[in-house]
Formats: C-alpha cells, sequence, structure tokens
C-alpha cells in the first residue's frame, strides 16, 4: 500500500472519529443531535411493516412463543408479559428459535412493585411539566377493515391512533406535544426522516417520547383481545438494541409493559429487542409502540392505544401523578439504567476511538508487527517525555516534606 493512500486513509478515519466524538458527547442524558447519524452508516433499520410478511419465533420445544411483521436475527430477544426472557439462536427464513434464557428478574420486580404499591407516593416534581412526545416515523400504515387499505401515503390510519393516544393522555392531565410530520415512503430512510421530527421534539424537553406503529401480519387474531372488558387490538413495546441508550430504553419498556398490565391484563403482549436504533439514541425513555396489525379494525388499535395512557402518568411521574392523583402515582423515573445512559455512551464513544485508532495504527505501519513497535516506541517517548515531569514534582513533594519537618521541629 503506498504511502499516499496509508495517509488518506488515516486522515480520513481520523475526521470521521473527531465528527463521531463531537455528536456523541454532546449531552449524557439527553442528545439532541442532528439528523445524520453515526447509525446512518449502516443498515440498523431493516423495512418492517410490509403487510404480508411473517416471521415465526418458536421455542426450542416448538412451540410458537412470537411473529411479525419484520426480519429478526440471531440475538434479537424477547421478555413475554408473563416474565419469560428469550433469545433468538437460529434463524431460518420466516422461521426462527429462539432459546429461553429464565425469566427477567426485572421486569417480574417491577411487576411486583405495581401490584403492591397502595399508597401514592411523592411526587416526582422534576418530571411534572415536562411534556410526552408522540409522532410516527411510518406514516402510511393503516388498518384495512377500516381504512380500505394497508398503506395510504402521508395520510395512514396511524396517525389517527397517535392522535387518539395524544388525546387520552391529555384527558389524564399530561402535557403532550404531538407531531404528524410525514416521513414517506414507507423504505429504509423514514428513519432518517423522522430523525429530524423527534430531534425537533427533543427541544421540548420531553419525559418520554414514543414512536406509533402498527404490525403488518395476516393474522388479526394474534392481537385480537378483550381487555378490561373493552375489544382491543393488543399492543408491542419494541427497543433497538444498537444505541447506547438500549439498557435504560429496555428499562423503560418493562416498567410501562409491567404498569399498564398489572391495570389493563394482557394489553402489551411483549417487549422485543432487535437489530436497529429507531432514533431512541436520542432518549433513555424513548420507545416504539406497535398497536395491532393491519388486518385489525383501525378503531380496535385506538382503543388499545387509550389503555395504554393508563399506566404512563403513574410510569412517568406526570399529569394526575404528578399532582398526587390516583393509585400509584409519583413515577418511577430513575429505573435501573437510565442513569448510566450517559456512560453507555461514553463507553460507545472510547470504543470507537481505540478501534479507530488500532486501524490508523496498521494502516500508517502497515502490519502488526509495525503496530505493536509503534506502540511500544509510544510507551517509551511517553516515559521520557514524563521523566523530567516526575523530577519536579519529586523535587517539590521532598521541599514539602522538609518544610513539615521544620514546623514540626519549631513546635517542639
Amino acid at each position: 500500500m503506498g504511502n499516499k493512500i496509508k495517509v488518506y486513509l488515516a486522515t480520513a478515519m481520523l475526521v470521521l472519529g473527531t465528527v463521531v466524538l463531537a455528536m456523541e458527547v454532546t449531552d449524557f442524558n439527553i442528545t439532541t443531535q442532528p439528523v445524520w447519524s453515526p447509525s446512518a452508516l449502516v443498515d440498523n433499520n431493516t423495512i418492517g411493516h410490509i403487510a404480508g410478511n411473517t416471521t415465526e419465533i418458536f421455542d426450542e420445544e416448538g412451540s410458537l412463543i412470537s411473529k411479525m411483521c419484520r426480519y429478526v436475527n440471531n440475538g434479537d430477544e424477547i421478555i413475554k408479559n408473563d416474565g419469560r426472557h428469550f433469545k433468538i439462536s437460529k434463524v431460518d427464513g420466516n422461521k426462527a428459535t429462539a432459546k429461553m434464557l429464565g425469566v427477567d428478574k426485572d421486569y417480574l420486580a417491577w411487576v411486583d412493585y405495581f401490584s403492591n404499591l397502595n399508597e401514592v407516593p411523592v411526587a416526582a416534581k422534576k418530571n411534572e411539566n415536562r411534556p410526552v412526545a408522540i409522532y410516527q416515523t411510518h406514516t402510511d400504515e393503516s388498518y384495512v377493515p377500516t381504512d380500505g387499505k394497508e398503506s395510504e401515503p402521508f395520510n395512514g390510519g396511524i396517525l389517527n391512533v397517535g392522535q387518539r393516544f395524544a388525546k387520552e393522555l391529555e384527558k389524564r392531565g399530561v402535557n403532550v406535544i404531538y407531531s404528524d410530520n410525514k416521513h414517506d415512503p414507507h423504505d429504509n430512510n423514514a428513519y432518517m426522516r423522522s430523525r429530524r421530527t423527534a430531534t425537533d421534539l427533543m427541544k421540548k424537553n420531553p419525559v418520554a417520547i414514543f414512536d406509533i406503529h402498527r404490525d403488518g401480519i395476516p393474522d388479526a387474531n394474534y392481537y385480537r383481545e378483550e381487555v378490561s372488558n373493552k375489544n382491543v387490538a393488543q399492543l408491542r413495546l419494541v427497543i433497538g438494541n444498537q444505541n447506547p441508550k438500549m439498557k435504560a430504553n429496555k428499562d423503560f419498556a418493562k416498567r410501562l409493559m409491567a404498569k399498564v398490565n398489572e391495570q389493563h391484563p394482557e394489553l402489551v403482549k411483549e417487549i422485543f429487542i432487535g437489530k436497529g436504533d429507531y432514533n431512541q439514541d436520542l432518549l433513555s425513555t424513548a420507545i416504539l409502540v406497535e398497536a395491532g396489525t393491519h388486518t385489525n379494525k383501525r378503531e380496535r388499535a385506538e382503543e388499545g392505544i387509550a389503555l395504554l395512557a393508563d399506566a404512563v402518568p403513574a410510569v412517568l411521574g406526570v399529569g394526575e401523578q404528578a399532582a398526587g392523583k390516583g393509585a400509584g402515582g409519583g413515577g418511577t423515573t430513575t429505573g435501573e439504567g437510565a442513569g448510566n445512559a450517559g456512560w453507555s455512551t461514553l463507553a460507545w464513544v472510547i470504543g470507537a476511538v481505540l478501534v479507530g485508532g488500532g486501524a490508523f495504527l496498521l494502516i500508517s505501519t502497515g502490519s502488526l508487527k509495525g503496530s505493536s513497535e509503534k506502540i511500544s516506541g509510544l510507551g517509551k517517548e511517553m516515559t521520557s517525555f514524563m521523566a523530567p515531569v516526575q523530577k519536579i514534582l519529586s523535587k517539590q513533594s521532598t521541599k514539602k516534606e522538609n518544610e513539615k519537618n521544620d514546623e514540626t521541629d519549631k513546635g517542639k
């Protein structure tokens, strides 16, 4: 490899690393980033919800765990509403096998917390005036029985579902910022376009941000259920595993599923953690909600999302709950991992710098041996560089010690 090419490649990597560092280390807890994201360099948000494209997931005994209109990958996870935790271990076309990891103890702890909460705790004052943000990435998604088609570009029935969610939250005293911005077409770049909307919503300092979708499996019965004496389309919560706030996002999903199912059993079917970021790197309490599927009536999806609104104030400490009204108020905004989101982001950046630095050395020296020698030489240079500093520090330490001894002698 020519020296000029090495220099060009090394320079390009250095520039890219600087850009990523500048973008990521902006705010450890709430990151209002530009529309571009480092995740855009790879296809993290594969097109989902193309009606009829069903993937079925089974456990190792052959029992159906879940089915969804999306591609799944080895390592994707599912947490069922009874606490069973699975990880996908094999994918064969539209069929996947998942290994049971046991029960998710954190989720069950939240279930126990909400079911035994008999009095209203102190309100989460820091969140009571912060809004809940709502938008829809796939604004074409529709419900065939009600809307007449599965997709209506720029005017899908999913907008009605998002609006119903906003209205129900407002009824409960929650400050809501709702966006009906359009992000069509329904392609891999939809999340890039909706990122602009999410970033604008972030300027209002929301306590949480919801991206509302619907699934696309043909089986309407899979989501059709009677919950709290209402015919509803059940919900799924989705978390992207390729963002530095994933742990906090997942904890928020666990809290939300635990609370809403305590109030309205079986409303949320499961949490799916899969490939993607879904713009959830913007906030530790960002979440994607799927309300039924395209073969459900839209009214059922609206009824389901309306019941979800019952749980949001208690989980986030907003609206009626922030005012100390209603059972289970006060909020649980500091879940496990929420406070560590910034450090996770920093870890990602450090990891990227280390990888980039290693690649830089490899390219600039042309071999692993050369890289090793370079690192060794750098260590020697640093030792030589620090020697004068260490000498000065040693003299200062000796001087302070002598002065201390002199004062001691005078005191005697």
